[in-house]
């Protein structure tokens, strides 16, 4: 029979007092309720003063019971917070590998998303907090990938740890003394830039999407252009909205024809996908003229004709800043010294396919 929420919140004082101290996931499954409903007595309980809560346990106060056994983890039963400005794109296996590697730990991932929109950021973190996040990873919607004009202010406000994903701040500003996990996009895009240079080309092009990355891929495509002492290009990289596909085509065709360009990089997939057709109404043949690497690798494979694209490791930024986090909550919970900040950065790999010709070599 179910237990109505009176008599729970006696059964779980009881269990407490004679146990001294249960992990979360225990006593919920002892009463028969969800983690999440049992976490919610819990924090009634607690304020009430008739219980101590730590990460993943119950206590009971003053540890005045019998055999306490060790607290749990600081994973078990966590409750994490992640906001993203979308689950579409490389978001999508990031939010994945994160609520993967917390549920592995016995944690719960709790998502909010911005659409972009960075007065958005703080609502939706106000908003996990009441529901019970106990800390946030968070990609925020700083369009060129950091704060401007004091974005980061509520964040260095918030009571939780937080993990900055796919987004960093320069030297200086305060947001650079949190936690980060991102892709070096920068060294994507000098992969990309060396792997044409191994195949010949001296002269190559940049078509990039305006946004977060911009500014990492354009530093990195610069970095390998002149340490390659490769041909410059006037105009690149070329930094594009979404959609303007005409001027695009354009650049690229002129630059094909005009100034002896036989390769570009062109960020993202779905932008290369479209460019390809185009440039081939105009004359311009994707490899045989013009070789391509994509970036992001969503699904340039899926193109007519296979895109060599640079892959961020996706996945692996959202188990890392998931693991990090839990250590945040770990040190917490054990009220020692924490452990210095980290700002880790993650190498994507070329995956090498049809569109810079067919005697493409590995660099993998």
């Amino acid at each position: 029979m179910r237990l109505h929420v009176d008599q729970r919140h006696e059964r779980v004082l009881e269990l407490v007092r004679e146990r001294g101290s249960l992990r979360v996931a225990e006593l919920a499954s002892e009463l028969g309720v969800s983690a999440v409903t049992l976490r919610r007595d819990v924090e009634a309980l607690a304020a009430q003063g008739r219980v101590q809560r730590l990460h993943g346990a119950v206590v009971w106060p003053g540890g005045q019971a019998s055999e306490a056994p060790v607290p749990a983890p600081a994973a078990e039963g966590a409750v994490i917070g992640m906001i993203v400005p979308t689950t579409n794109f490389i978001f999508a296996d990031i939010v994945r590998g994160a609520r993967e590697t917390v549920e592995a730990q016995g944690g719960r991932l709790v998502l909010g998303m911005s659409g972009y929109v960075d007065t958005e950021d703080p609502v939706q973190a106000e908003h996990l907090l009441a529901g019970g996040a106990e800390g946030l990873l968070i990609a925020p919607s700083w369009f060129g990938g950091v704060p401007a004009d004091g974005q980061e202010k509520w964040l260095l406000e918030c009571p939780v740890p937080a993990v900055l994903v796919e987004r960093t701040a320069p030297a200086g500003n305060p947001a650079a003394a949190l936690d980060r996990v991102r892709t070096d996009r920068a060294h994507g895009a000098a992969v990309a830039v060396g792997h044409f240079a191994k195949l010949g080309h001296r002269a190559v092009a940049a078509v990039l999407q305006e946004g977060p990355h911009a500014a990492q891929i354009t530093a990195g495509y610069l970095a390998a252009t002149e340490s390659l002492g490769l041909t410059p290009v006037p105009g690149s990289p070329a930094i594009r909205g979404h959609g303007e596909y005409d001027e695009t085509v354009q650049y690229l065709v002129d630059a094909v024809r005009e100034r002896g360009v036989t390769a570009a990089l062109v960020h993202s997939d779905e932008d290369a996908i479209v460019l390809v057709p185009r440039l081939q109404e105009r004359g311009v043949n994707v490899p045989s003229d013009l070789a391509i690497i994509a970036y992001d690798d969503e699904v340039a494979g899926l193109s007519d004709v296979p895109l060599t694209a640079v892959a961020p490791p996706k996945r692996a930024v959202g188990e890392l800043a998931a693991k990090l986090m839990l250590q945040r909550l770990a040190e917490r919970a054990s009220g020692g010294t924490p452990a210095p900040r980290q700002h880790l950065e993650l190498l994507p790999e070329l995956q090498v396919r049809a569109s810079c010709g067919a005697g493409e070599v590995s660099d993998n």
